[in-house]
């Protein structure tokens, strides 16, 4: 596998949501042989979410692969992060959490897994997903879509409310 460029949706519900993704941005770093780059932080509004869920705050990571690595190996590393950060196994779909670490897109690479779908099969429905990748990779094409992230974002049709709520040159606090 190659150093290939990676992306990884940030989201967090519950807790003090800017500060867990700050701190998640930092126990990515490991995970990347180049500085990790990330988005401005997002707040949105719950998407298909039980009633009542907390707003999100969320962010986009792009690392380097390290050697070695697969999508397989980095999806059960970005598991254990969010267990971690205090996130539960499932009882409700979508309920509020602690993290939530998706890997989104690796280079062109695709899967169809039980465990594993690349590119995420969401990622270009999502707003929360496509205003912060648009600052990492406006350019960027998801495999399977005709049009670049920036484009996508520009054409999409959603209810999502995304506000900035911090960029990523915001040193931490």
């Amino acid at each position: 596998m190659t150093a290939g460029r990676v992306f990884i949706a940030l989201g967090s519900n519950l807790g003090d949501s800017p500060a867990v993704l700050r701190d998640a941005f930092v126990r990515l770093a490991p995970l990347s042989i180049a500085p990790v780059r990330r988005s401005s932080l997002w707040t949105s509004t719950p998407v298909d979410c039980p009633p009542g869920s907390p707003r999100f705050v969320n962010a986009m990571a792009e690392l380097r692969a390290l050697p070695g690595q697969t999508p397989e190996s980095l999806l059960a590393t970005l598991q254990e992060l969010e267990r971690e950060f205090g996130r539960r196994p499932k009882v409700i779909l979508n309920e509020p959490r602690p993290l939530d670490l998706d890997l989104i897109a690796w280079d062109d690479l695709t899967r169809s897994t039980p465990f594993l779908t690349l590119p995420h099969p969401r990622a270009h429905l999502r707003r929360f997903v496509l205003q912060p990748f648009a600052e990492l990779a406006p350019d960027y094409h998801l495999p399977g879509q005709s049009a670049p992230i920036a484009e996508l974002l520009a054409h999409l049709q959603t209810d999502e409310i995304l506000r900035p709520l911090e960029a990523p040159d915001t040193p931490p606090r």
